[in-house]
């Protein structure tokens, strides 16, 4: 592998900048490599190397001239759930195959206006349902970490597996990813990177094939914080087409990821000490408080007492919506098409074909808590919930800056082990989905490994709006594990 591609973006987008490297370079390098990891990883469903020296080249001509974006030159692989003009875009189902967008999504439009290279898209779960990207019509992708003293290939976590596989295997020098229940958190703590979901709003929706509307977050996979808060200053920013895009100017966020934290109040929420919780994690929570009071924090006990009823809340919220969302897929217009006698029986063709099981487990879920008699029962009383969750955060915010967890309840598990048992999945977002319930902004910092040798996460969770808070904890973190830690040779 080319030494320069293990730099961060930070570091690449300088040495492009110096004229130390060419984009075509260090284009042609991501794209050698990308291609070439597939047997072992799987992280990548599309490429497009025309499309991709083409902006490469562009970005060479920007920066010979002293010109060029934030990240101008550096190769960014994308989720495929985000749409890129001309590209097979297919959210890893069977029923979007052959589509091509004639259109750009928001989130991807900023990273190129930026100067970032696409180098191709990455796998993920069907629809990004999913906690381990085994659901995907392409196959699971691989975790480029191993185990000691093991060959047993691991889950990189989902729903956004393949980009944060890409990060972690230094294919690329970000990634973007969607977050509904902890898809950008929970991947980016299994493999060793950083992973952001901001305040819901802060990044445009547009052009992103919908899961849940109103828990889905754009975000970013990185190899350090700085480098997730360069990706999010790029990707925030109000958008007149998405209508929950929030109007408001974006902050310093790559300002914030060096700032003191000294004063800080940072909660630690009692009910995310669980029954049969690994002591490693616990063990590895400490070691972040006792970080954050080096750095001069203050520590507080809080609660958040609905927690408990977050994840049943959000398997409500979330398949309802999903149910919503995906009648759009029916054969009439785009994607995969499967002719019946009549108009009724292609649709359930189409359907039945081109939907996996673990799609058509929550479009079932999702119609039945929706359904008549049902509706008051599960849907509204969760709505209800929802709300008390965020009143929740909302009271523990006015006595601490930010809240301190683990990321995850365990670190990567092996492909298919649970697989066959959809409420063991389920209980992986069991750290991650408040956060997304209540739409505050929360990020995953490696900060150790476990006894087997994989990677573990803390998560950070602050205020709604305060992505500045959120990177300066996280940087302050990183600064103190010191976590330098690679996958094996995977190659």
């Amino acid at each position: 592998m080319t030494d320069f591609l293990t730099l961060s973006l930070a570091d690449i987008t300088a040495k492009l900048k110096a004229r130390e490297l060419s984009a075509t370079d260090v284009a042609t390098a991501s794209l050698d490599a990308a291609e070439a990891s597939q047997g072992a990883l799987n992280a990548f469903t599309a490429f497009d190397r025309d499309k991709t020296l083409a902006m490469a080249k562009a970005s060479d001509e920007r920066l010979a001239k002293g010109e060029g974006g934030l990240i101008e030159g550096a190769p960014i692989a994308v989720k495929d759930l985000f749409a890129v003009e001309g590209v097979s875009t297919t959210a890893c189902s069977h029923i979007l195959d052959g589509f091509k967008p004639p259109y750009e999504s928001t989130v991807t439009t900023k990273l190129w206006e930026a100067g970032g290279v696409f180098l191709g898209k990455t796998n993920m779960d069907e629809f990004a349902m999913g906690s381990s990207n085994e659901t995907s019509y392409y196959g699971n992708v691989i975790n480029p970490w191993r185990a000691k003293g093991s060959d047993a290939k691991l889950t990189p976590g989902g729903s956004s597996g393949g980009s944060a596989a890409a990060v972690a295997a230094d294919l690329c020098f970000g990634a973007t990813g969607t977050d509904t229940g902890g898809s950008i958190r929970q991947p980016a703590a299994f493999t060793g990177t950083v992973g952001v979901k901001a305040t819901y709003g802060r990044a445009s929706r547009w052009g992103a094939v919908a899961f849940a509307s109103s828990l889905d977050h754009p975000g970013p996979f990185a190899k350090t914080v700085k480098d997730a808060a360069i990706l999010m200053q790029v990707m925030s920013g109000h958008d007149p087409k998405e209508s929950t895009s929030l109007p408001l100017d974006v902050p310093d966020f790559i300002a914030a990821a060096s700032a003191s934290v000294k004063g800080k109040r940072i909660g630690v929420p009692k009910e995310y000490r669980m029954d049969g919780m690994p002591a490693e994690i616990e063990t590895l929570w400490q070691q972040g408080v006792d970080w954050l009071k080096a750095a001069g924090c203050d520590i507080v006990d809080v609660s958040l007492p609905h927690t408990k009823y977050a994840l049943p809340t959000y398997y409500i919220i979330n398949p309802a919506e999903a149910s919503s969302n995906l009648a759009r897929y029916d054969g009439m217009r785009y994607g995969l098409r499967v002719e019946g006698q009549d108009l009724t029986e292609t649709y359930e063709k189409t359907r039945g074909e081109g939907f996996g099981h673990e799609v058509q487990r929550r479009i079932l879920m999702g119609t039945y808590v929706l359904s008549a008699g049902y509706y008051d029962a599960y849907y509204l009383k969760a709505l209800k919930v929802r709300r008390r969750i965020l009143e929740d955060f909302d009271k523990v915010f006015e006595s601490c800056d930010a809240l301190l967890t683990p990321s995850t309840p365990s670190g990567a598990f092996e492909l298919g082990s649970k697989s066959g048992d959809p409420i063991s999945m389920y209980l992986n977002d069991i750290f991650t989905v408040t956060a997304n319930i209540a739409g505050v902004p929360a990020l995953s910092v490696p900060a150790g490994l476990d006894a087997s040798g994989l990677p573990l996460g803390l998560q950070v969770i602050t205020p709604a709006l305060d992505e500045e808070t959120m990177f300066s904890v996280g940087a302050a973190l990183e600064d103190a594990a010191a976590f330098n830690h690679k996958p094996g040779k995977w190659w």
